[in-house]
């Protein structure tokens, strides 16, 4: 299907769905933002609107490493505002890449693995040089990088997209299963079978909706069931995720009427739902209506596949002997480690950055960011702090929150901006204020809408209560924010 007719297909269902509810597209979607709402009608959206009708005549060779979202739009628009770019994309699978937010419906059987795939090629600009192959050192002092394949490969300027690893091989018992993909047979011999489950990956969301439907069996039978759910003690991309396949299986025992018979319980490594009060508070409250349990500073370090037993360390802090200098108690941090056992699993495995950002130089060199190795960046401007002709976003950045297509939807404008300013010997002016949407979905037809930045307080961009589930945010997730994101973002119009 060509994009022209997958777009209008999309559109057709939200038609559809919306009419069923006595809504028109326009009205239903305009509250989203004038962007998002006019290039859902067919329209021209603003920023193809702008496209840049003189564009710049700065000159340089750009590197960009990662030829995912992030990359593509990058490039894209960079192609349009450049009139004689000079680009290359460094990418290991140039040929198809999984529409990544869309791998939690897959794992509740909304939707399935075909709808989520794309063909890098359909998208990647007129003129840009792709290069099937991975980053393997970076040498920022000399401008140049070194593949595996034993190219050396020099730039002017050098933009990181590189996303990030899904390091489940941090959990001791799933040591192997590495950054975790198709092509590695770890994985399927370790996750995605006997009740152990991951969305991180295509094929573990296939095979997460398969160990549902297996509980869901099981529960029939009368068993009285455990589910558990990991948040990790390391940056994640999509902080909500794990709990909307919390959501969303909750949703389908609902449904199948055994929720009674599954005790489900969520345990995150951190003291609270979301970092905005406001989003959770209303996600505390949706788990107290659900019955959904959880106890907080909890991070999986163990499991045992095989005999469906996952062990947790647990922290908190004890009072201690009074300090009259500062007129307090001191506060002793203490743990032990909890053994758990399980019917179901949800594996949210730690993340950190590519082995070849981590042991550069690019990355943070102090600081809590360099335990994963992020790539230290302005987290304004979005430009390396010690090299002024390296840029990066997306997951692999190393800025507060951030790791949502939202974010790099905001970020990959503010670096092209930049860069081209940098090309020209301007000042870096565009700014991105850590901006962050969350579609967290609450239930099969459900979704809260959380948007925030850096201020921690909700920011939305519509006139209704951004902690309210929504039927019309639901539809916006389902039917909506692939086709904008795929034939959008990707071009670099939205």
């Amino acid at each position: 299907m060509g994009n022209n007719e997958e777009f209008k297909k999309a559109l057709d269902i939200l038609d559809v769905e919306l009419k069923k509810k006595g809504i028109s597209r326009r009205d239903a979607l305009k509250v989203a933002g004038l962007g998002s709402a006019s290039f859902l009608m067919g329209n021209g959206t603003e920023a193809e609107a702008a496209t840049i009708a003189n564009a710049s005549d700065a000159k340089g060779k750009i590197l960009i490493v990662g030829g995912g979202l992030a990359g593509i739009s990058t490039a894209a628009r960079l192609t349009d505002a450049l009139s004689n770019p000079d680009i290359t994309i460094i990418e290991p699978n140039p040929t198809s890449v999984s529409y990544q937010p869309g791998q939690t419906l897959i794992g509740a059987g909304v939707w399935e693995k075909s709808d989520i795939v794309y063909n890098t090629k359909d998208f990647v600009p007129s003129g840009v040089k792709m290069i099937k192959d991975m980053a393997k050192e970076f040498d920022p002092e000399n401008n140049k990088v070194l593949t595996e394949s034993g190219q050396t490969i020099s730039y002017d300027y050098l933009i990181l997209a590189t996303g990030l690893v899904l390091d489940y091989g941090m959990i001791k018992g799933l040591e192997g299963v590495g950054m975790s993909s198709e092509a590695n047979p770890e994985v399927s011999k370790k996750i995605g079978k006997n009740g152990a489950h991951s969305i991180y990956y295509a094929d573990g969301a296939v095979n997460t909706y398969k160990g549902v439907q297996e509980l869901i069996s099981e529960a029939k039978s009368g068993k009285k069931l455990k589910a558990l759910f990991t948040h990790p003690n390391t940056p994640i991309k999509c902080g909500g995720a794990p709990k909307k396949i919390m959501y969303l299986i909750e949703a389908r025992l609902r449904e199948a009427g055994v929720r009674d018979n599954v005790d489900m319980s969520f345990y995150p490594n951190g003291g609270k739902m979301f970092g905005v009060p406001e989003y959770h508070d209303a996600i505390v409250k949706q788990f107290e209506a659900r019955d959904m349990k959880w106890e907080y500073k909890n991070n999986l370090v163990e499991i045992d596949v095989n005999t469906k037993k996952a062990i947790f360390e647990k922290r908190w802090l004890e009072k201690g002997e009074y300090d009259p200098d500062i007129e307090d108690y001191d506060m002793i941090p203490m743990s032990k480690k909890i053994e758990r056992d399980y019917d179901f699993i949800h594996i949210t495995p730690p993340m950190r950055a590519p082995d070849a950002v981590k042991n550069s130089s690019l990355a943070w060199q102090k600081g809590s960011a360099s335990k994963g190795g992020w790539v230290e960046l302005n987290k304004e401007t979005l430009q390396h702090t010690r090299y002024e002709n390296v840029f990066g976003l997306g997951d692999v950045a190393g800025i507060p929150m951030g790791k949502t297509g939202g974010s790099a939807r905001k970020q990959y404008k503010v670096v092209t901006e930049n860069l081209i300013s940098l090309m020209e010997g301007k000042e870096l002016t565009s700014k991105y204020a850590g901006y962050t949407v969350c579609p967290l979905i609450t239930d099969i037809g459900t979704v809260m809408l959380a948007e925030f930045d850096w201020t921690k307080k909700p920011t939305p961009s519509f006139p209704l209560d951004p902690t309210q589930e929504r039927y019309i945010w639901w539809l916006l997730k389902v039917y909506a924010l692939k086709p904008m994101t795929i034939y959008g973002m990707l071009s670099g119009k939205a």
